[in-house]
């Protein structure tokens, strides 16, 4: 039997982005780790994310959700769900010395968010 998947829609290439950004191979591991939790349909139904510590940004109107590539680090990225469909959408990743500004960043790509 196979796993249920929750649908992840990379429209702004930022899987791409990311193996290109991250400084290590480690942090590209942790990538493909976050990516695959956040995939994993058993997460969202228990509403618990042991590697990414996915939670919502508090502060902004929109539902958009960070999750860790790595907690140390402070690599993240960012997502938001469409209830409509039913599928999450990548929206960003952010280096580690700037995720703690995270409105900030969230308005200087405004557009990516719906």
């Amino acid at each position: 039997m196979m796993a249920e998947i929750k649908i992840l829609l990379d429209e702004y290439g930022i899987i791409y982005e990311g193996n290109k950004i991250l400084p290590t191979e480690s942090l590209r591991l942790k990538l493909l780790g976050a990516l695959a939790e956040l995939e994993d349909n058993a997460c969202h139904k228990s509403r618990q994310y042991p590697k990414t510590r996915l939670h919502r940004v508090r502060g902004y109107e929109k539902a958009i959700y960070r999750a860790d590539i790595d907690k140390t680090s402070g690599w993240r990225l960012h997502v938001q769900f469409n209830s409509k469909t039913k599928q999450l959408h990548l929206k960003d990743i952010i280096e580690g010395q700037d995720h703690d500004d995270v409105i900030k960043v969230i308005k200087s790509k405004k557009g990516r968010y719906e």
